[in-house]
């Protein structure tokens, strides 16, 4: 059962003004907070004060993160959102960070659940507490046990396996799956929707994904141990543009797809480098989160009426349609 908003807190309406400054910030990716800084200052809405903390499991430097943060900052401009993103890609240190925001008596907090085993205990503190916890990015199949109140993202099952039909559409024979960070319930999701579908063989090949060069060396010594491989599907837009490498490094005749979306990867595919990218739209994953914390708080609103997720992909982006995002992946947005 959902926990109701607080009843000391009344309705207000969003100024025309602040959505307009959001319209401003969806459309051009107009920035207003200091890079350095991890705690973005409200700077108008109707949020009276209010605290949201967003925890990731993203790495420093990963720019699929900087999306998901980019997103989140402008939803707070908009609501008038006090907002701190913090982040750990190690399990432990994630759900240290949730019992952060829960110490600092945060008024909510979005977090994401790639190893949903290790959020049980921090999310559990924040309902006792009476901080409404939504999930984001990963975790589709964990929100609703996990106990939160909402969730956005892709259903990486249904992603996989729209890839693995693409993948037989291209008459591709044999996958390999790149998988950058093992026991991720997203990625292997993926993979397996992958393997669901499509006709050919799919083998997943497990890199560590902090180190790129290591990335490179383990794909193009896995193209060449096996020449029938003709298809490398990755899952994140840095790891396509390394397979890339690793094909020409090898002498490979295999083709890169990947999952997700960057600025540098629109140009991979405008160039015919990559075939195609599964855009989960991290921006909106963010951007939907705290706005829905926001909304939580001020009209009692829950998305899905707290029994399905919001999804925000996929989508394909190809050579034929990467035109009409190319713009919105130049300015930091996709």
């Amino acid at each position: 059962m959902n926990t109701p908003p607080p009843p000391h807190i009344s309705v207000r309406r969003t100024r025309v003004a602040a959505l307009a400054f959001a319209l401003c910030l969806l459309v051009s990716g107009c920035s207003v907070f200091g890079a350095a800084d991890d705690t973005a200052d409200a700077a108008g809405g109707s949020g009276g004060g209010m605290k949201v903390t967003l925890v990731t499991h993203g790495g420093k430097g990963d720019a699929f993160w900087d999306l998901v943060r980019r997103g989140a900052e402008a939803a707070a401009a908009k609501d008038g959102i006090g907002l701190t993103y913090v982040g750990d890609a190690d399990p432990a240190a994630q759900a240290d960070l949730v019992r952060d925001a829960v110490r600092d008596k945060a008024d909510g907090i979005a977090v994401t659940l790639a190893k949903p085993a290790a959020m049980r205990g921090p999310v559990a503190q924040a309902k006792a507490a009476g901080i409404p916890v939504v999930g984001l990015n990963s975790g589709i199949d964990a929100w609703r046990p996990t106990g939160l109140l909402e969730y956005f993202g892709q259903d990486e099952s249904v992603a996989g396996r729209a890839v693995g039909d693409k993948l037989d559409g291209l008459k591709a024979e044999h996958a390999l799956c790149v998988v950058h960070e093992r026991g991720n319930v997203a990625l292997e999701a993926r993979c397996a929707g992958v393997r669901k579908t499509f006709r050919g063989d799919t083998d997943n090949l497990y890199v560590d994904g902090t180190d790129p060069d290591a990335v490179t060396a383990t794909i193009a010594a896995r193209l060449r141990q096996d020449s029938s491989i003709d298809e490398v599907v990755t899952n994140g837009a840095q790891f396509a543009l390394s397979a890339v490498e690793a094909v020409r490094q090898s002498g490979s005749r295999a083709k890169v797809a990947t999952f997700d979306l960057n600025k540098d990867l629109v140009e991979a595919v405008r160039d015919g480098d990559v075939q195609f990218a599964v855009d989960q739209q991290p921006y909106l994953q963010g951007y939907l989160a705290v706005d829905a914390l926001w909304l939580y708080r001020t009209n009692g609103n829950v998305s899905g009426g707290g029994t399905a997720p919001v999804l925000t992909g996929p989508a394909f982006v190809t050579r034929s349609n990467v035109s009409a995002v190319a713009r919105f992946a130049a300015a930091g947005t996709r």
